[in-house]
């Protein structure tokens, strides 16, 4: 009988000491890439639910129409900073599901700012305008083995866009949407 209590109480000590605590990662750092861009991230641990990512990357643009001889792309540098709130982090630890990486649902405040620097393109003379964006954002993050994620996000919010100072008689404020499927390695 001892034989058995002591197993058992030793099985359980591993049990407890190979579960996963249930909050968000001290930090991760990675780069993702996907349908149009490429970023590098690194995401902050604020409370147990909740961090904070920053990102800097390039958003690209596909266009053309008959004003155009040719379909052209663009690719125009972005600054985001998003807190996020991972709000479902104890479900999955109490079913036995992987939250490393942060890997769970999340609702952020995606906050970016695509700033006038430089552009990349396949057509000549392009620039791009200041713009400001903050859209409430829902989404899931999943880790794939050690290093690999993935994220997709849907949100609807306000961009605004300085248009005065590009040469523009005024400025523009519009719906902004945040669609994004994206594949990533974390360091």
């Amino acid at each position: 009988m001892k034989k058995i209590i002591i197993t058992f109480i030793f099985c359980n000590l591993l049990f407890i000491a190979k579960s996963q605590d249930s909050s968000v990662e001290q930090s991760v750092y990675g780069i993702q890439t996907g349908f149009l861009g490429i970023w590098t991230h690194a995401e902050f641990k604020v409370s147990d639910k909740i961090a904070l990512r920053g990102e800097l990357g390039f958003d690209s643009e596909i266009f053309g129409s008959s004003f155009y001889e040719k379909t052209s792309f663009l690719m125009t540098p972005v600054l985001t900073l998003e807190p996020r709130w991972y709000y479902n982090l104890k479900k999955r630890v109490s079913k036995s599901k992987n939250i490393a990486g942060n890997s769970g649902n999340l609702v952020a405040m995606k906050t970016s700012y695509h700033p006038d620097w430089f552009v990349i393109s396949n057509a000549d003379g392009l620039r791009t305008v200041n713009q400001l964006s903050i859209i409430p954002t829902w989404g899931i993050r999943r880790t794939l083995g050690q290093h690999f994620a993935y994220e997709t996000a849907l949100g609807l919010g306000y961009r605004y866009v300085f248009a005065k100072k590009a040469g523009f008689s005024e400025n523009k404020s519009e719906t902004a949407l945040n669609l994004h499927l994206r594949i990533g390695y974390k360091f």
